[in-house]
């Protein structure tokens, strides 16, 4: 990954962890011990994420698995937790609004009331106490003295002093606003946290489930009659390393051996570490059988993992590599041109560049052609050469609902059959994945492609 991406992508880790904290922790929490556990965790997890990534880029499988096991699945919780509280904000922020209108005017009350009369008492209504005869008390008010009247000997007795009632204390109305948006808080949480264990659910099995067969007819307008029907099972992105193993290779090579194809395509971002420690994984392709083999190009990810090494290993297998070359599938007197070149990024990665020239420029135009690139984006140089049908994978789909937005900021499409052109591309969803064992929206397949004229 370039330097600036690598920023980006640690910086948007910062962020969105920071963001979950306030969800999740600060808001559903009182300060105290709780907080500070959840506090040390999303702290762990947040160092966990990048450090997952550059070990299972760097390392093979056998140091990598048990931060794959912990990391990635992280990751794709972290994915969901994010979209689901996003999407929870508006109407959180109105309740939230609703409440503090509804307690808002019972504190202002209880402010005026305590302000008119601070002491807590009654005032009387009239100032004059009146007797029960309605007439006016005079026993109890005092006589008034004049100057010529002798002071009166007043006899001192003790008063009765009469305990004063204490003011009915009224409810603190902040503590009652707190407390309700802690449980509004606490519920929003838990709303989120379930929409997200039940989405991240799916998308595991999804994910680690068998990969469904699709069936898809592209008519080449060059094809010969004769060539019509012709079938090519399109195998892309099993991604052997951490989660992918040689059980998963087996079940891919016997569903695409009940197809009976005529020619297998396995269109790269087959392997995710290097032969020393994935090339037992891989020796289940050996039992590929089609009437006009296998064939490979490469993709991103074997480039990470020692493309020169894994293309000698695939040769050994028996899956021919189309680097920068083209083949004649020859069925009677009719030929179909094949041709593969290597992936868009092979050059920043020390491989070679894809050279359409090489595998395209000298072939007899009469002919139909189907080019094998891993990458959908290639199609644009592939309608220069005016190739019939280009298949892909890459894209895995989009793999997580709604990443799919991003990768079609980088690609052409996303899944299925488009047309560029007069040049018709296939992009399948992949059989495996990479990163989070989870596929939300983009279920795993292997495609049947039928050639028609």
């Amino acid at each position: 990954m370039p330097v600036p991406l690598l920023i980006i992508a640690l910086i948007g880790l910062v962020v969105v962890h920071g963001y979950l904290w306030l969800r999740l922790v600060r808001d559903t929490t009182r300060p105290g011990r709780l907080r500070r556990y959840g506090t040390w965790l999303l702290g762990f997890l947040a160092l966990l994420a990048p450090l997952t990534m550059v070990i299972t880029r760097t390392t093979g499988p056998s140091i990598s698995r048990p931060f794959a096991w912990l990391g990635y699945p992280w990751i794709g919780l972290l994915f969901y937790l994010v979209i689901f509280f996003l999407l929870l904000e508006v109407p959180r922020a109105l309740i939230e609004w609703r409440l503090r209108r509804t307690t808002a005017p019972t504190t202002a009350r209880t402010t005026t009331q305590a302000s008119s009369n601070p002491s807590g008492q009654t005032a009387p209504d009239d100032p004059v106490d009146a007797a029960p005869n309605g007439q006016p008390d005079t026993a109890a008010t005092p006589p008034v003295p004049t100057p010529d009247s002798e002071p009166e000997q007043q006899t001192s007795t003790p008063q009765t002093l009469t305990p004063q009632t204490p003011a009915t204390p009224t409810p603190d109305n902040s503590d009652l606003l707190l407390s309700r948006r802690l449980v509004l808080a606490r519920s929003v949480a838990l709303l989120a946290a379930a929409a997200t264990v039940g989405t991240v659910g799916y998308g595991v099995r999804t994910a680690l489930g068998e990969p469904t067969i699709k069936q898809v007819t592209v008519p080449l307008r060059r094809l010969n009659r004769r060539m019509s029907g012709f079938r090519i099972a399109v195998v892309s992105d099993i991604h052997l390393g951490p989660f992918i193993g040689r059980g998963f290779a087996e079940r891919v090579v016997t569903l695409v051996n009940r197809q009976q194809p005529d020619l297998v395509a396995i269109v790269g971002d087959l392997v995710d570490g290097p032969v020393a420690e994935l090339g037992q994984a891989a020796t289940p392709l050996r039992d590929l059988t089609a009437r006009h083999g296998a064939y490979f190009v490469t993709g991103n990810h074997e480039y990470y993992s020692g493309a020169d090494e894994w293309l000698d290993q695939i040769r050994e297998l028996g899956v021919r590599p189309l680097v920068n070359q083209r083949v004649e599938i020859n069925q009677g007197a009719v030929t179909l041109d094949v041709a593969g070149v290597n992936d868009a990024e092979a050059e920043r990665f020390g491989g070679e560049e894809p050279d359409y020239d090489a595998a395209l420029g000298d072939r007899d135009p009469t002919r139909p052609v189907v080019l094998l690139a891993h990458q959908p984006v290639q199609v644009h140089r592939a309608a220069e050469y005016g190739v019939d049908l280009q298949l892909s994978g890459h894209t895995h789909g989009g793999q997580l609902f709604p990443f799919h937005l991003m990768v079609r900021l980088q690609q052409p499409t996303l899944s299925g059959l488009t047309k560029f052109d007069d040049t018709w591309l296939y992009v399948t969803n992949g059989a495996g994945f990479f990163g989070p064992p989870i596929r939300v929206g983009a279920p795993p397949d292997i495609t049947i492609v039928r050639l028609v004229s």
